[in-house]
C-alpha cells in the first residue's frame, strides 16, 4: 500500500481545530487540578448536556460502547437463552453484546438501497422466526437513521422492546427528532473515530424511561443500590472517567457543525460517483463514506495508487463469523451477503482540506459503481 506523506487517511485524529484543541487542553488541566477523576462534576454535566441535546430524560455514561449495548439489553430484560433480533452487516457489535448476556442473536436482512433495517425487512424476519424476540436492535449504520417510523409500529404490535444503536449516528435527525430518542432505549460509543469522539474509550445509554435508566446506573457500578450494597444483577465496573467527560463536553457543541462538514464532503462524493450508499440529508451524519464497486479489489488498488486510503466496513457478516463455541444462526441474507462483497469506505472526517476532498472525488470518478 502507498505510504507517501500526501496520502489521504480515512480519518486523521490529529486534525483538531485550534480553538477546540485549546479548550480541550484547558478542560484536561481543570480536571487534573480538581483531583476528581471518576464520576465527578464533568461526568454529571456531560450526561445532562447530552440528554438535552438528544431530547431524552436520561443519559448514563459508561466505559465503552459494548458495555452500553450489553447493559441496555440487560435493562430490557434480555438474559440467557433469549432471542434478540438484529442485523448482520454492522460489525458484530450488537451480536457480541447479545452473546455476552447468554442470548441468541438472530438476523434480519437489510434494505438494498440503504443497507439498513426497515419495515419490510423487519416483517420478513419476524415471519421467518414465528415467535417474537425478546428485543430488537436497530443499528443506524454509517450515520444514516433507519426508518423508525415504520419499524416502531411493527415492534409495538409484537410487543418487542427496541434498542437503537447510535454509535455511528449522533446528530442525525428523523422528523425533527434526534437519533437516540426514537426507541425505548439507545446506546452510543465515544470511540475516538466517532462523530462525537473521546480521546479514549467511552459509551452511553440514553432513554426517557426512568426505570431503564435506574437499572443501567446500578449495573454500571457493581449492581449497587447504595454505596457498597449490591441489589441488582449483572453489575460491573463501567464508568466514564472525568477526563473523557470533560473532553466530550468540549466537543459536543461542535458536533452539528462537524456533521454538516461531513455531509458537504459526502455530497461532493455523490456528485462524482453514483455508487455512494446513503445521501447527505439531515437523517445522515456522514459518519462513513461508503460506496459499492462492481470490482472492489481493483477499485481499492486504483484508489491506493491515487494516494487515497480505503477500508471495508464490514467484510464478514455476523452470521458468517467463526465464533469458536456457539456458532451463529444459520440463515441466508442475500442483500447483506452481496453488500459485503461490494462495499468500501473512503476518507471522511471534518478536518479534511478542500483539496483533499477534490482529490478523493477525482479518484472516485474513475471507479465503476455497482447497483447492489
Amino acid at each position: 500500500m502507498t505510504t507517501s506523506p500526501d496520502r489521504i487517511a480515512l480519518n486523521d485524529l490529529k486534525r483538531i481545530a485550534p480553538d477546540q484543541l485549546a479548550d480541550i487542553r484547558g478542560a484536561i488541566s481543570h480536571v487534573v487540578d480538581s483531583g476528581w477523576f471518576v464520576m465527578g462534576p464533568e461526568h454529571d454535566a456531560f450526561e445532562a448536556e447530552l440528554a438535552a441535546y438528544l431530547g431524552v430524560r436520561h443519559v448514563v455514561a459508561l466505559g465503552n460502547g459494548t458495555d452500553a449495548l450489553e447493559l441496555a439489553l440487560a435493562a430490557l430484560g434480555v438474559g440467557a437463552g433469549d432471542t434478540v433480533l438484529t442485523v448482520a452487516n454492522a460489525g458484530a457489535y450488537s451480536t457480541t453484546a447479545i452473546r455476552l448476556l447468554g442470548g441468541r442473536p438472530v438476523y434480519a436482512d437489510v434494505n438494498a438501497d440503504t443497507l439498513l433495517l426497515d419495515g419490510p425487512t423487519l416483517q420478513a424476519a419476524l415471519d421467518r422466526l414465528g415467535t417474537a424476540p425478546a428485543a430488537l436492535v436497530v443499528t443506524h449504520l454509517y450515520g444514516a437513521v433507519a426508518d423508525m417510523d415504520a419499524i416502531m409500529p411493527i415492534a409495538r404490535r409484537y410487543g418487542i422492546p427496541v434498542l437503537e444503536d447510535c454509535a455511528q449516528s449522533l446528530g442525525s435527525e428523523l422528523g425533527g427528532r434526534r437519533a437516540g430518542s426514537l426507541a425505548d432505549i439507545a446506546t452510543t460509543s465515544f470511540y475516538p473515530t466517532k462523530n462525537l469522539g473521546a480521546m479514549g474509550d467511552g459509551g452511553a445509554v440514553m432513554t426517557s424511561t426512568d426505570e431503564l435508566a435506574v437499572a443501567v446506573r446500578r449495573m454500571r457500578q457493581y449492581g449497587w443500590i447504595s454505596k457498597y450494597r449490591i441489589g441488582a444483577e449483572h453489575g460491573r465496573n463501567s464508568r466514564l472517567d472525568e477526563l473523557q467527560a470533560a473532553i466530550l463536553r468540549v466537543r459536543l457543541p461542535y458536533l452539528d457543525a462537524d456533521n454538516e462538514r461531513r455531509r458537504a464532503i459526502h455530497r461532493h462524493y455523490e456528485s462524482v460517483n453514483a455508487g455512494m450508499v446513503n445521501r447527505a440529508s439531515p437523517a445522515f451524519n456522514a459518519h462513513l463514506a461508503v460506496l459499492r464497486s462492481a470490482h472492489r479489489d481493483a477499485a481499492r488498488e486504483r484508489l491506493d495508487a491515487a494516494g487515497v486510503a480505503t477500508d471495508v466496513h464490514y467484510p464478514v457478516p455476523d452470521h458468517r463469523q467463526a465464533f469458536p463455541v456457539v456458532p451463529p444462526e444459520s440463515v441466508t441474507l442475500p442483500v447483506t451477503e452481496r453488500a459485503a462483497d461490494l462495499i468500501l469506505s473512503v476518507p471522511m472526517f471534518p478536518g479534511m482540506r478542500d483539496d483533499e476532498v477534490e482529490r478523493v472525488g477525482d479518484a472516485l470518478s474513475t471507479i465503476e459503481p455497482a447497483d447492489g
